[in-house]
């Protein structure tokens, strides 16, 4: 068995930082990298690429609404061209980043609202899919498992990697749980990593509401920016570890 372990990374802006990037890129096998829309800044977006390069750690693009007052996780009224034009603008802008650290994109993994909002609009992933496939079609998708997303992926011939989430609880129908409802987020490491093995290992997952339903784990997200999360990151790759489970970046494993 074999899993990518993935974090959302380059979200500083200006004078305002967030997360441990630093102390998380070592740990994971892909970089998920703010292109600047709903957080990062171009000298933050090079720092970040350069960081990730030097840990041996895959590079994505992470782009997300223009919202950076709400860190793009407000639903935004956005027409699938627009949605188009931001994934490529996002994506072409990192992957230049990444041109000039003598690297390349490995993924593209959108972020917050585009992500959850794509996950159920068959429409919008297919406009995502698309733009990710006419900037450059071996790139791959960060897609959560079992959405519209993995299925427009699908129907392009575009790889996709399909997402759980070790720090979020699901809903009946394999959504994750909105933030804004209780019991949204795991905190307990325990609880954590025993939803981690189970997706991974038996590729089932427990709901908030008990159900158990079926789910694929081809790659994980770990959160770089909670208050544990170092240790937290530690510990899941200790589980998956002494558990037999390969930690590989997506493409060296994905078909």
């Amino acid at each position: 068995m074999k899993i990518d372990l993935n974090s959302d990374l380059g979200e500083s802006f200006g004078a305002y930082k967030m997360g441990m990037d630093d102390k998380i890129l070592p740990l994971v096998t892909s970089a998920n990298i703010a292109c600047g829309f709903h957080a990062g800044d171009p000298a933050v977006m090079r720092k970040t690429v350069k960081m990730a390069v030097e840990s041996h750690t895959a590079l994505g693009a992470h782009p997300g609404m223009p919202d950076l007052v709400g860190f793009g996780r407000r639903k935004l009224a956005i027409s699938n061209e627009d949605a188009y034009s931001i994934m490529v603008y996002q994506i072409g802008a990192l992957a230049a980043f990444a041109q000039t650290c003598g690297s390349r994109l490995q993924h593209v993994k959108p972020h917050g609202a585009l992500y959850n909002m794509a996950a159920k609009d068959a429409k919008l992933a297919e406009a995502i899919a698309q733009a990710i496939y006419d900037v450059d079609k071996n790139l791959i998708l960060f897609a959560l498992a079992g959405s519209e997303s993995v299925k427009a992926a699908e129907k392009i011939g575009l790889r996709c990697a399909s997402e759980v989430f070790a720090d979020r609880s699901y809903q009946e129908d394999g959504s994750l749980t909105p933030r804004t409802q209780p019991g949204a987020m795991i905190t307990d490491e325990t609880a954590s990593i025993k939803q981690v093995l189970s997706m991974v290992k038996d590729h089932k997952v427990t709901t908030l509401s008990g159900k158990i339903i079926e789910v694929k784990a081809d790659t994980l997200c770990v959160h770089g920016d909670g208050q544990k999360a170092l240790l937290f990151t530690q510990k899941i790759r200790e589980a998956l570890q002494e558990n037999g489970i390969e930690i590989a970046p997506a493409a060296t494993f994905l078909k």
